[in-house]
């Protein structure tokens, strides 16, 4: 028989808990969090790195004299629980059995089980019930009285309101199912003062419940985002790339030397007054650019830097620390979390009033213009058909949304924005459909009036520099003093010689 239990959470602390035999797991895990100062409803135990069974008293669980149990968090997400009402025989007609099931997530309180059960019949009255004292045998006819619920549950009866607000998990059962077993009992309270206590009771876990929630909201707004702190102490995993990893030039240096002829440049394209804007289909105001006159992409006649592609220091840290963090233990969301998470995600896009779009047509010009959350796949459409030289000819349109590449519906009502999910800037490809004509695949795409008004794309040249010579660093065995020993990298570390002195 076990007379006592240590509980060990993840930090090493230790709770003392003295048992009885007949003492239940979930009230020896009570105990122990009440003494370490954490919400039991969030824990639950281990021993020999096998889950205890929280329902079990202590003598069916097999734990011997001074048992040292482990504090292991639950996950956040509940689970379900297969639950059994039987009924008293005063309230078995209609029932199978006698007995009423459903399932029920494991953080519903016995109160709410009851009135779940209640909800399934109308005639059903198992939270309100009451009865006259001179049914008992007693003075004072025809005051009502509470006839309070009594739950038992393997032998251990809950009797009072308080026994009944405690969860399916906090009993111990976070899976399975469970037994019921509904009994009352006429209490000593009038019904219609138990019924306003009853009330004051949720009203006041609501108010708290919504102060709560109103003070981790002002929390989360003032708290600066954690960090992860990786292997290195110099690295941020968080933290960009950084300047020498994403600058074109060798160790992230930038010229200095720019002659006076490249800061007048950049002076007049600085002050240049942007071009009038060129007014396309439904009156909206456009931006066009001519196709490329080179058969090579710009990008490939740019020179480059093979140091540039090679990887630094800094690109190990932030790969080290990144996979330090992916390998960390993650706690799933709970319902609750992932309905907020959607509610946000749900917000975030019905914040997004305008978009810019940019089509790109077959000779590689592109028309770019702004659309608002009202258009749809079908204003699309008509847009792109309104600065086309053969408008009835047909095409599709696609972009690449966040699940991959994605057509357009022609002739959709479905909005741009809320319903194919686009959002910021936002390439959409132009492609002729089978039946267009050859003669249109050939020929100019554009208009002749947009093209002449388009502009070429300008591309800034970037300013080469030369590579600094990097130090070059000594890897010898360090300095020597006088007295013939050495010291810097070539000297044996302190802890090495501790551990050869033993």
């Amino acid at each position: 028989m076990a007379s006592n239990v240590v509980v060990i959470d993840a930090s090493a602390r230790r709770a003392t808990v003295k048992t009885t035999p007949g003492k239940i797991l979930s009230d020896i895990l009570q105990e122990a969090c009440s003494k370490l100062g954490v919400d039991a409803s969030r824990y639950g135990l281990k021993y020999n790195n096998k889950n205890l069974d929280l329902s079990n008293p202590i003598r069916l669980s097999g734990l011997s004299p001074g048992a040292k149990l482990e504090l292991v968090m639950l996950s956040r997400s509940p689970s379900v629980v297969s639950v059994a009402l039987q009924l008293p025989e005063s309230e078995a007609h209609g029932a199978p059995s006698a007995r009423l099931f459903e399932r029920f997530p494991s953080s519903t309180t016995l109160w709410l089980v009851l009135r779940k059960f209640e909800t399934m019949a109308p005639q059903r009255n198992y939270t309100a019930r009451g009865k006259t004292k001179s049914e008992t045998g007693n003075s004072g006819a025809g005051r009502l009285y509470h006839e309070a619920p009594m739950l038992s549950i393997m032998g251990r009866d809950l009797i009072s309101f308080k026994d009944l607000q405690k969860t399916l998990a906090q009993l111990g059962y976070n899976s399975g199912s469970v037994l019921l077993r509904l009994s009352f009992r006429v209490s000593e309270t009038p019904l219609e003062e138990a019924m306003e206590q009853t009330q004051q009771y949720f009203n006041s876990v609501q108010s708290d419940e919504r102060a709560g929630a109103h003070a981790t909201s002002i929390t989360t707004s003032e708290a600066v985002p954690d960090t992860v702190e990786p292997i290195f102490p110099e690295a941020d995993s968080n933290a960009k790339p950084p300047p020498e990893t994403m600058s074109p030039h060798p160790n992230g240096t930038i010229p200095t030397d720019t002659s006076d002829t490249q800061r007048e440049n950049i002076r007049t394209t600085s002050e240049e007054p942007p071009p009038p804007a060129i007014t396309g289909p439904d009156q909206r105001p456009i931006t066009v650019f001519k196709p490329s006159s080179s058969s090579t992409p710009r990008a490939a006649q740019q020179t480059f830097n093979e140091k540039d592609y090679e990887p630094t220091i800094a690109h190990a840290k932030l790969h080290q620390a990144r996979l330090q963090n992916s390998g960390r233990n993650k706690t799933l969301l709970s319902d609750k979390e992932l309905a907020e998470k959607e509610t946000a995600k749900a917000q975030k896009v019905a914040d997004i009033k305008e978009i810019a779009i940019k089509i790109r047509y077959p000779d590689q010009s592109t028309v770019n213009a702004k659309f608002t959350n009202l258009d749809t796949a079908r204003t699309l459409y008509g847009f792109a058909r309104g600065v086309l030289a053969s408008e009835e000819e047909p095409f599709l349109l696609s972009f690449i949304s966040a699940k991959g590449p994605r057509a357009i519906p022609r002739d959709s009502t479905q909005r741009l924005i809320s319903d194919l999910g686009m959002s910021g800037s936002t390439l959409v490809n132009f492609l002729w459909d089978e039946g267009a004509s050859p003669e249109s695949r050939t020929r100019p795409v554009l208009k002749e009036a947009m093209l002449a008004q388009a502009k070429e794309i300008e591309v800034p040249d970037i300013p080469e520099s030369e590579a600094p010579e990097e130090p070059v660093h000594d890897t010898g065995s360090g300095k020597r003093k006088e007295n013939g020993k050495t010291e810097g990298k070539g000297g044996m570390p302190k802890w090495l010689r501790g551990l050869a002195k033993k």
